[in-house]
């Protein structure tokens, strides 16, 4: 980590936090905050020089958002926020009329990220992350925004128009009013960290992201989507100055925070209460990359991109193409590698350990003929019984495999790998993997979890 940390200051990329994360050998670097161009230019520079150093000493880095089954997997957190002249936008400030400013461009993220939460989603999926999102340390795949005690409470006296009842996390009695609303605490936030999109003190942390990803797409659509937002608000105030510019400010931020609340979540995103409660706000819960990416090239998305003059139709549908191929082509090669896996390497090496525990029954037999061996018949029996399910699998997911190959629509293709193929792999994976604390570790032909970590 050292010697990554002088080679990045090298190439004048701020990186400053390096420390252990929850997994062993899993670590976490985060550079200074910086323009959003350089930032993720920074970030693909960041991840080749991983790459590289690791190799020097006889390592691997891992950009897999999820190498290892029950260990947390790996992702970014996008910090996120807008500044003009030199400042933050999202700064909550110490006086009124900076608070109206920030209470408006929090209102306008809030509206955003609500009406393409679905498009985000698609931003950051892949077969990767996939196997990340809803599991250890990850954001679920359904977005929400959490913004914490003091912004929820601001967010839902606006709401109900009780602005006289509001109370700041100190308990103050406030008003609401144009002209003395609350000086929000800079970071009256915890650390939620199920939570997707999350307001953070002075910016928003847009934690989905995988580890492998180039994060342009992801800060392109949330740019985007918040541009149209601010447009939106802009034309609303149009003409509007003085007085009368604060009280329909104030007036359109309470109608769109009582339009677009439902997206606001600030509990446990892993519940399944929270799955049910979503469902019941009409928020889309797209568990896969197949599910998430005709959002890309929906009408809404279209007339986002074109509005603005970021993609035309022809440049959307092209990318929607792309990524569904390199989905596909994923896929497959992980299909494929299973396969090659299982036959080459696990079930030669159970067999030759059943083999094993076989001839040792016969030969304890032969000496003691009236001998209690009904230990290792045991094994035997679990030894056979998991080869027999593994070949049934094995068999299975090779015509299901070469089946979905033949598919030629892409998102067909997709939807197939997702819903058949993945299932397979994941179902074939269980069955070998319960034989691992079964077969003899002199038999097994790849480290364990306890080497591969633990050197044990």
């Amino acid at each position: 980590m050292k010697e990554l940390d002088d080679e990045l200051w090298k190439l004048g990329i701020p990186a400053k936090t390096k420390h252990n994360e929850v997994a062993p050998a899993q670590h976490e670097l985060a550079p200074i905050f910086e323009n959003a161009n350089r930032a993720i230019d920074h970030n693909l520079l960041t991840m080749e020089k991983m790459r590289l150093i690791a190799s020097h000493h006889g390592l691997v880095c891992l950009q897999h958002e999820k190498p290892f089954e029950g260990i947390n997997g790996s992702g970014k957190h996008d910090n996120w926020s807008l500044s003009a002249g030199g400042r933050n936008l999202l700064e909550p400030g110490d006086n009124p009329m900076e608070n109206l400013r920030f209470l408006v461009f929090l209102t306008c993220v809030i509206e955003a990220v609500d009406e393409y939460q679905e498009l985000l989603r698609m931003s950051v999926a892949s077969a990767g992350n996939d196997h990340r999102l809803g599991a250890n340390e990850a954001p679920p795949a359904i977005v929400s925004i959490f913004l914490g005690s003091e912004l929820s409470a601001i967010v839902d006296a606006l709401v109900n128009d009780h602005e006289s009842e509001y109370e700041s996390a100190d308990k103050v009695a406030m008003d609401l009013g144009v002209s003395v609303l609350p000086a929000v605490l800079k970071d009256n936030t915890d650390r939620n960290r199920t939570s997707p999109f999350a307001f953070t003190g002075n910016k928003f942390e847009f934690r989905m992201p995988g580890s492998s990803q180039n994060l342009s797409e992801a800060n392109t659509i949330l740019n985007t989507a918040v541009s149209k937002s601010l447009k939106d608000f802009a034309d609303a105030m149009q003409g509007l100055q003085g007085e009368a510019f604060e009280k329909a400010a104030l007036a359109h931020i309470k109608q769109l925070l009582k339009d677009h609340a439902r997206i606001i979540f600030d509990g446990n995103g892993y519940s399944s209460e929270w799955e049910e409660e979503a469902a019941r706000r009409g928020l889309a819960n797209h568990r896969n990359t197949a599910d998430a990416m005709p959002a890309l090239i929906s009408q809404k998305s279209i007339d986002l991109f074109e509005e603005f003059g970021i993609l035309n139709e022809t440049e959307v549908r092209s990318r929607y193409e792309v990524k569904l191929e390199k989905y596909n082509k994923l896929i497959n090669i992980e299909a494929r590698t299973c396969k090659r896996m299982v036959r080459q390497l696990y079930l030669p090496a159970i067999a030759d350990y059943a083999a094993e525990v076989a001839e040792n029954i016969w030969k304890v037999k032969s000496v003691l003929e009236d001998a209690d061996l009904s230990p290792q018949e045991h094994i035997l029996a679990k030894l056979n019984a998991g080869i027999k399910a593994i070949d049934d699998l094995l068999i299975e997911l090779d015509e299901t495999h070469h089946r979905v190959r033949a598919i030629p629509d892409q998102q067909e293709c997709a939807n197939e790998n997702a819903s058949k193929v993945v299932p397979l792999m994941n179902a074939l994976r269980a069955e070998v993997d319960a034989l691992e604390i079964v077969v003899g570790a002199n038999h097994w032909p790849v480290p364990s979890y306890n080497a591969i970590l633990f050197y044990a």
